[in-house]
């Protein structure tokens, strides 16, 4: 198949389209559904009929017993210890939305049980991601006798160490990956939960905000007589819910299984909240609170809980979840829009830098694997948004570090493409960072200045032994051909039960093949980047808008045909609803 042109700044994607399955009737059928929605659903890997109705209708009994998740019964009993016992608890948690969402879901549920607790977030640029012993020291003088983190601590040996001879005891709650095997030693603590301490556990892509959801709900389950919580208890866990699929769905886990039983559930009762921060955000953001999707939440409310701590401190969005003033709320919602909108300024700024210094030093050409790049004047809270927007533009594995540290060190942040561990490439370099954590596709590091120009190096060089010229051509997978008259009102409705979407899960893309303007483009938003046009395939006529595509006005007047890949959703406007196209890609001949 042909490449598609550079709409979307400059990357040329290899369309690829599912085959269509013969299967697809049946189980269209059996699930009363259309053959296009069953289609998507075998795109997906789900050819059973049962399997389709527990995916299409969750429900929150669908979630894994939270006695299951490896290492809850330890850290329950400590827990419960250090409440009857009054003792000091402090829970230390990381700064990103996945850590800010499940310290807030543990924080209010202790204080719900009248323990003696506070929590820690340390700050991005001073500290850094991870505990840190300093502020071990800090905690330990202060009286704490309980540490509990959340999404941080599986890989912390030496703070763990630290914290034993100060006489701190430790639970980890984390989903990171482990730098040891599930047999070999973990970190000095009370108790570890973490999914990957069994590998027969359903759910190892569970985020941060997931554990500690889990590891409350336990607690609940324990102080409960029976096999009902208590009504508070009860009420309590459902409006977590929000806060946990806020957690999973910012820190880009897979959306399947339990984690789309989770966000689904959660979805629908943010609009219900009773948490006067949730209910500040909404509004804060725009939006409405009813229909809220995943995209609501990654793109309108996640980046306005991350400002707080790329551009300050974390500690405030915390402050905004556990809230209970409707007022005071709303003083840091807006605060936190307009702190995000400072961070979308910078992002902007130095994303600009960043593709001149990638021409200017030729990492643009073909025959490279990678991206690394440093500046000391960048903003270290706004480089990993801005690597995973070169990313995008270059597809290639990206590293942007921002030199200024003190006393010479460098923070660093990464982003990949499908298909190369990240965390795996940078432990092969790790010779030259003082230190480093992360997943798969998102990592952290820091290194001293002076090594930055070798790691670079020997980074490129493990990219091209384990990346080929296929692996960086971007691709844009395809669920089906279909004609535009298939995509009325009630199919695009339908095709709204595949939600919410995200990694695992993606919205589903559909192409149509020669179409043609059924009426001239029209360039719209700031700077004309926007394009609004309607296309024909000579039965039907679709409305579409192509975001960032405003450059291909003049090809698209001089292309007899073309080719369209599109996302159907349902456009509301003036209380009158259609059917609009997103369009994803344009092909041309």
């Amino acid at each position: 198949m042909l490449l598609s042109a550079s709409a979307t700044g400059g990357l040329k994607r290899q369309w690829t389209v599912k085959p269509a399955s013969s299967h697809s009737a049946q189980l269209s059928k059996a699930l009363n559904v259309s053959p296009v929605l069953a289609q998507v659903l075998i795109n997906r890997g789900i050819t059973d009929a049962e399997v389709g109705r527990a995916f299409l209708r969750s429900k929150l009994t669908d979630l894994i017993a939270p006695e299951q998740m490896p290492g809850t019964a330890a850290a329950v009993s400590r827990v419960k210890q250090a409440i009857e016992s009054k003792q000091q608890i402090t829970i230390y948690g990381d700064y990103d939305v996945d850590g800010i969402t499940g310290v807030s879901i543990l924080w209010q549920f202790l204080r719900l049980l009248e323990a003696n607790v506070d929590y820690y977030i340390p700050h991005r640029i001073d500290e850094g991601y991870g505990l840190n012993g300093d502020a071990i020291r800090t905690l330990a003088q202060s009286g704490s006798e309980l540490l509990i983190t959340v999404d941080c601590g599986v890989t912390a040996f030496e703070s763990a160490e630290l914290a034993a001879e100060l006489g701190l005891d430790l639970i980890i709650t984390d989903h990171h990956r482990m730098t040891c095997s599930p047999e070999a030693a973990l970190p000095r603590a009370a108790a570890v939960v973490h999914p990957a301490l069994d590998e027969n556990y359903p759910n190892q892509d569970s985020a941060g905000a997931m554990v500690a959801f889990k590891l409350a709900w336990a607690l609940a389950n324990e102080l409960s007589d029976g096999e009902r919580l208590e009504p508070r208890l009860r009420d309590f866990m459902l409006n977590a819910t929000s806060l946990a699929a806020m957690g999973t769905i910012a820190d880009v886990v897979d959306l399947r299984g339990e984690n789309r039983v989770l966000t689904s559930h959660g979805l629908k009762a943010l609009p219900y909240c009773e948490l006067p921060g949730i209910q500040a955000l909404i509004e804060s953001a725009g939006l409405t609170g009813q229909g809220l999707d995943s995209f609501d939440i990654g793109f309108r409310i996640a980046p306005m809980l991350n400002a707080a701590g790329r551009m300050g401190h974390a500690r405030l969005a915390v402050e905004l979840l556990t809230s209970n003033s409707a007022i005071h709320s709303m003083q840091i919602a807006d605060y936190l829009k307009a702190q995000n909108s400072k961070r979308q300024q910078l992002q902007r700024k130095i994303f600009r830098q960043a593709c001149q210094m990638i021409v200017e030093q030729g990492a643009n050409h073909p025959d490279r694997k990678s991206v690394v790049l440093a500046n000391d004047n960048w903003h270290t809270g706004v480089i990993g948004i801005v690597a995973s927007r070169l990313v995008d533009k270059f597809y290639r594995p990206t590293v942007m570090i921002n030199a200024a540290g003190d006393n010479g060190i460098a923070q660093g942040s990464a982003r990949s493409i499908p298909g190369f561990c990240l965390l795996t490439a940078i432990e092969a370099c790790s010779k030259h960072l003082n230190s480093f954590g992360g997943h798969e596709m998102a990592a952290g590091l820091t290194i001293e200045n002076a090594k930055i120009e070798q790691f670079a190096a020997d980074f490129e060089a493990y990219a091209r032994d384990n990346l080929t010229d296929i692996d960086v051509t971007a691709t844009l997978d395809i669920d089906a051909l279909a004609s535009l008259g298939e995509f009325n009102m009630e199919m695009v409705k339908e095709l709204q039960m595949l939600g919410p979407f995200g990694q695992g899960n993606p919205e589903p893309i559909f192409a149509t093949e020669n179409v043609r303007l059924a009426s001239p483009p029209r360039r719209v938003g700031a700077g004309g980047d926007h394009l609004q046009l309607t296309i024909t395939d000579g039965v039907s006529a679709v409305r579409c808008i192509g975001f960032r595509m405003g450059k291909l006005e003049k090809k698209l007047l001089e292309s007899e045909s073309f080719d369209v890949a599109y996302q159907p959703q349902i456009n509301t406007y003036n209380g009158n609803s259609s059917v609009q196209f997103v369009l994803t890609d344009i092909r041309f001949e």
